[in-house]
């Protein structure tokens, strides 16, 4: 039987939180039920798309 998980094959890297990132992200994954890894993408993908998301002008 094989444990390899589907990450297995991501490129990794390293990243130092300061105590309040590392402790929200702790609680987001808790709240959420997923990694803090998890969350940390989620948060990733989700500044990703609001830059790709065509600025509007209001006014």
């Amino acid at each position: 039987m094989s444990s390899v998980k589907p990450s297995d094959g991501l490129p990794r890297l390293m990243v130092r939180f300061p105590p309040d990132i590392k402790g929200w992200l702790r609680q987001q994954a808790v709240h959420n039920g997923s990694s803090q890894t998890s969350e940390v993408v989620r948060s990733v993908r989700e500044r990703m798309e609001r830059q790709r998301a065509p600025q509007t002008m209001e006014g």
